[in-house]
């Protein structure tokens, strides 16, 4: 599937493809782009941070200043992505099309049973499951959540079925009474995938991922999770986010980034243990004044948005902002001078970015003078 034009992008578009590994990407973009753009754009789409991108067209590494058309890249161009180690984003690389582990393993025969006609379930396997708590199954090539995994019951507390082509998430998930993670990224999930009664029963719930995925609504059920510390619903459809979010008073990290967002409820100003929010990639045009409640807020994400201002008390309010992601918003540096507490915000991110300066010197024989491009 083609991916759609960046709207930062507009001008005459070129096809381009993209190769990254077993994938290829297909995109549509404006000639007079630059590669640094081009960077940005394929960000959200494999999971590789702009400075881990080496992009190389006919045997040569595209300079990141150059335009496409400059850089003599025209329709129907193909371009290699090389990925430096160590700088992906998230999850890592996307690897749904790359082979993967097989459902059944090898094992002797006297540890075999029959649930299902054809099924071979692993005793071992489902041992350690109770034992540890922790179900792995990502990347397993399932359609389907194998019978042995509700076995687990009340002693599961980790479930980990993501990278796979799950077609139903079915409310009997709640007998994981005791679930403190669920990941459920990049299986393809619809509305329609999930039983949310199942999911809103996890009271104990920390952690719940379902990034990736083609949700295009976050229904009030996720209210109830009220002990939930991290969200990730990032890379999916959605337009918005339900007022009952306001209700996740313990949330520290919010990922939304890369839907189609185009406004956040007031009632979100009540996660006041915010500490990490990504809304990147989404159609906002404004934030709503109750974000000056984020008291506890280190980073905030804003970078491809329709931004043109900023709630007027965000520094005075939030003394640990370090991190302001804004490339690509209308947001200026004048504008941000104008707001109280400007001084003591450049402060922070200055000594933040001079911190990681000097660890990469000290850690690492390589130098990225432009490493650190956020607020």
């Amino acid at each position: 599937m083609e991916v759609e034009e960046d709207p930062t992008m507009a001008g005459s578009s070129i096809k381009v493809t993209v190769k990254f590994g077993a994938k290829s990407i297909p995109l549509s973009v404006s000639a007079d782009v630059t590669v640094k753009d081009l960077k940005s754009l394929l960000q959200p789409i494999t999971n590789v941070l702009p400075r881990g991108q080496k992009l190389i067209f006919k045997g040569k590494v595209l300079v990141e200043t150059s335009t496409l058309k400059q850089s003599a890249v025209g329709d129907g161009a193909k371009i290699m992505l090389m990925a430096s180690h160590g700088l992906h984003q998230g999850e890592g690389p996307l690897l749904k099309e790359a082979t993967t582990r097989p459902i059944s393993r090898t094992v002797a025969s006297d540890k075999l049973d029959e649930r299902k006609p054809g099924l071979l379930v692993d005793k071992n396997r489902t041992d350690r499951w109770k034992a540890t708590g922790v179900i792995a199954l990502a990347q397993a090539n399932l359609k389907e959540i194998p019978e042995e995994v509700w076995d687990c019951g009340s002693k599961a507390r980790v479930l980990d079925i993501s990278e796979n082509f799950i077609q139903q998430v079915p409310a009997r998930i709640s007998s994981f009474g005791s679930m403190q993670k669920l990941f459920l990224q990049g299986n393809g999930l619809s509305d329609e995938s999930i039983q949310w009664e199942g999911i809103a029963s996890l009271k104990r719930l920390m952690l719940l991922s379902i990034s990736h995925n083609n949700l295009t609504v976050l229904p009030s059920a996720v209210g109830s999770l009220t002990s939930l510390r991290q969200l990730d619903v990032a890379n999916n459809k959605l337009t918005n986010l339900p007022n009952e979010i306001g209700l996740l008073a313990q949330l520290e990290i919010l990922k939304a980034n890369n839907n189609r967002i185009t406004i956040l409820p007031e009632s979100i100003g009540n996660c006041s243990f915010l500490m990490e929010v990504d809304l990147s990639a989404n159609i906002l045009s404004e934030l709503p004044e109750t974000f000056t409640k984020f008291c506890n807020l280190k980073t905030l994400e804003l970078n491809n948005t329709g931004l043109k201002t900023l709630p007027s008390g965000l520094f005075k309010v939030c003394l640990q902002l370090s991190t302001l992601g804004l490339h690509n918003t209308e947001i200026t540096v004048e504008f941000l001078r104008q707001l109280v507490g400007w001084n003591d915000f450049d402060e922070r991110r200055r000594t933040k970015h001079q911190k990681q300066l000097d660890f990469r010197v000290v850690g690492s024989g390589e130098f990225d003078e432009g490493a650190d491009k956020s607020w």
